[in-house]
């Protein structure tokens, strides 16, 4: 019987920074293949993992290589912020490739919360929506809390560890949202390398997900995630070797 193909790459995260965008840059390359769905959910999915072993069936299902595609990946921000995602991955295949790409967390967090406005799940302003999480985390289920966890999906630097720990850095490449959107054509290059695959063909600047805010974000709202997010900031700079001081003017 022929053995199924592994899926071999990840665009694991962050929400809400650009990664639909990635997401079908990637489906233009004539050598990978992605499901028919952005964000199969699978491995953020606790009720898959109860019964030993792991039955990856579905999963495998999604996809539908047909020549040249040689290399399977999807796309599932969540697995980098669910903590038992990535251990999980790590036992599926240890040598799978992360692409991550992470946003403001500032601008994250304002992101995040039109969205669960627009969809009509959020009925609380933006400042009472940051200041209720704790009690939503208290109170709710973690499926139905991370959906309100706007501060909380923008502490990077623990997600990382995390990857750090199941991983070693040369199976991540992360990139910055601003760079994807300025210099789509440069972080191709670099993803192409990373994935040992050929360049990727001439192709047309990509948005998705882009909305207009029904307001621009408050300078007491700005101030207050900055206030929350400089430390973190500033530990993610040295984590990565970035300069991230636009994050916090």
């Amino acid at each position: 019987m022929t053995a199924v193909k592994k899926v071999g790459f990840l665009v694991a995260g962050a929400q809400k920074s650009g990664t639909s965008a990635l997401d079908a840059y990637l489906r233009d390359h004539p050598e990978l293949c992605l499901p028919r769905e952005k964000e199969l959910h699978f491995f953020d999915k606790d009720r898959l993992f109860a019964v030993e072993p792991v039955d990856y069936a579905a999963y495998h299902a999604q996809f539908d290589p047909r020549p040249p595609q040689h290399l399977l990946g999807e796309s599932t921000p969540a697995y980098l912020y669910w903590p038992q995602a990535l251990e999980r991955i790590a036992r599926y295949n240890p040598a799978m490739r992360f692409i991550i790409v992470l946003r403001n967390p500032v601008m994250r967090a304002f992101s995040h919360w039109n969205y669960e406005r627009v969809i009509g799940r959020e009925p609380l302003s933006f400042l009472d929506a940051l200041r209720a999480y704790p009690e939503r985390q208290r109170t709710l289920s973690p499926n139905r809390a991370k959906r309100f966890a706007y501060v909380d999906r923008g502490y990077y630097v623990r997600q990382l560890e995390r990857l750090r720990s199941h991983f070693p850095v040369e199976q991540t490449a992360i990139f910055k949202s601003e760079q994807l959107l300025e210099e789509p054509k440069a972080v191709l290059e670099r993803v192409a390398a990373f994935l040992d695959i050929a360049p990727f063909p001439p192709l047309a600047a990509k948005t998705r997900n882009a909305r207009e805010y029904s307001s621009a974000m408050s300078e007491e709202e700005k101030r207050y995630l900055v206030s929350l997010y400089e430390s973190e900031i500033r530990e993610l700079e040295r984590l990565l070797g970035w300069d991230c001081s636009t994050w916090l003017s």
